[in-house]
Formats: structure tokens, sequence, C-alpha cells
């Protein structure tokens, strides 16, 4: 607004001048806006995105920004930054990096294009990502082994990693845990103290109180075959299952997916380096 004001009080010499200048500068802005494409960025954000901005930019979950309708040139920047790393998301920080700059110019543009989220609206999971394949490994207690302990001081939990037979024998066989494997985790609050501290045993973890929910991840051949190659992990399969053991069918697996990417080298695990300790 204000170099429209200034240049209406310029001199006849000083407007030609500033009319040369700006034509061209339109010009550039309208090709990089013609540059995105739309139709890509759809197909981009349908197989990627929308595991959790949803089809439309309206989002799965209220943790989730919706981009429906934001404007292009910031989308572009935010995912430029998270590819990058100079702005910091566990998640998004995986995805953006395997974005080329052609994919993040289409996708800005393709949200930019989209009517505004109105009210609580919210986008259904992905079909291939709402459905996992894992079971509550009933006999966990007495078929798999117990590998691992973890306090959590931030949520006051303490976490009991366990691991079947078939992770187990390729762990002390120095190869990658293969089709067949699962890693289970009971999650319990810690005991806390008058003053609501976690209270440690003598070993040094946190003493577990009451049991609030089992994670686990296992894999079997092709159950990663439909799961978009930017979040696939291999075969791998992500679940949470309630203290009574009934499937959470509100998490999102493609957050779980995207969180052990970075973990690729190491069978997507995260505790392999306790795991690995079965070897000796």
């Amino acid at each position: 607004m204000r170099s429209g004001l200034r240049v209406s009080v310029f001199n006849a010499k000083e407007s030609s001048v500033k009319r040369w200048i700006f034509v061209p500068v339109l010009g550039l802005i309208a090709q990089f806006a013609t540059a995105a494409d739309i139709d890509a960025g759809k197909a981009k954000v349908s197989t990627v995105c929308a595991a959790c901005h949803g089809v439309n930019g309206v989002s799965v979950a209220d943790h989730i920004p919706n981009l429906a309708a934001q404007r292009a040139g910031y989308l572009a920047d935010q995912l430029a930054a998270l590819k990058d790393g100079s702005r910091k998301s566990e998640i998004m920080n995986v995805v953006a990096a395997q974005l080329s700059a052609d994919d993040i110019a289409n996708v800005a543009a393709y949200f930019s294009a989209q009517p505004g989220a109105t009210g609580n609206a919210k986008s259904a999971f992905l079909p291939n990502l709402a459905k996992t394949n894992v079971r509550f490994p009933a006999n966990y207690k007495t078929g798999f082994t117990r590998y691992h302990t973890l306090n959590v001081p931030e949520s006051a939990q303490v976490k009991h990693y366990y691991a079947n037979e078939t992770a187990v024998a390729a762990v002390r066989a120095g190869k990658p845990l293969p089709d067949g494997s699962a890693i289970f985790v009971e999650i319990y609050s810690a005991k806390l103290d008058a003053n609501k501290k976690p209270v440690a045993g003598s070993d040094g973890f946190f003493v577990a109180d009451q049991l609030r929910a089992y994670t686990t991840m296992a894999r079997d051949a092709e159950w990663g075959k439909d799961i978009p190659d930017v979040l696939r992990n291999e075969n791998w399969n992500y679940a949470i299952f309630s203290a009574d053991k009934q499937l959470r069918t509100t998490i999102n697996q493609a957050e779980c997916l995207a969180c052990h990417v970075p973990a690729s080298k190491a069978s997507y695990v995260f505790t392999m380096p306790e795991l690995a300790k079965l070897r000796k």
C-alpha cells in the first residue's frame, strides 16, 4: 500500500523507471506461481502428507496443524526450514528431508488452494495407515525375553521392554531383525513419594506402580507394502493397547512410522543397543 502512494507522487521520469522495474518483478511472481504444479502437489499430499494433515489440509488430530488455505509462500518456507533442519520437528524433519524443491513448491501450492477448515473438522486416517496388523502377544510373559527397563522422568513412567524369540535369535546371530520379529513394551506409572517424585528401587529404576498401556512394533511379510515409501519402515507395523489389552484405534500409525525412520540402520528399533547386549 505504501509503495502505491509513493509512486503516485513521483514525477513522470521516476514513474517510468518505477514501472520498468515493477513489471519484471510481477512477471517473476507470476512465473513462480505458475511453476508450482497443483496436481502434482495433490498426488504427493495424497500419498504422504495426508497421513497427518488430511487430503484437503484438514488434519487428523488436534495436535496437528491444519494446512488448508495457508499461504503458499509461508508453507514453502517452513517446509524448506524443516528440510534443512533449521526448524526442528522430530517427525517433520524426517518427512521434509525426502521432499525435493519441486515437491515443496507443489505441496505448498496445493494446500494453499484448499478451502480453510471450519469448526472442529477433522480428516479420517488414511485406510492403509489406520490399519495395523499387530496383535496383542498373549504369551509375551513366557515367550518373550525382557531385555531393558527405562525411566521416563518427564512423565513419571517406567517401561519394561521385551523381544520375541525371532528378534533375539537374529540379534545373537548379529543380523538385522527379520520378518516375524516383535518388540513389546509395558508402560507403568512410577510410584511417587510424598513430594510426588518417582521412587527409585535399589537398582536405580523407578518402582512400577499402575500398568497404563502397552506399545508394540512387529513385522511380517508384506506388512509394509501399502505404506508410502517416505514413511515405510520395511515391514514394521505399530500399535498401542490399553491396560485391558484393547487396541487403541485413535492412534495414527503414520506418526510412529515417521518417528522410527531415523533408526533405519538399527532395524528401526530405538533400544537396539540394549537388545544387542543379549549377544553376550
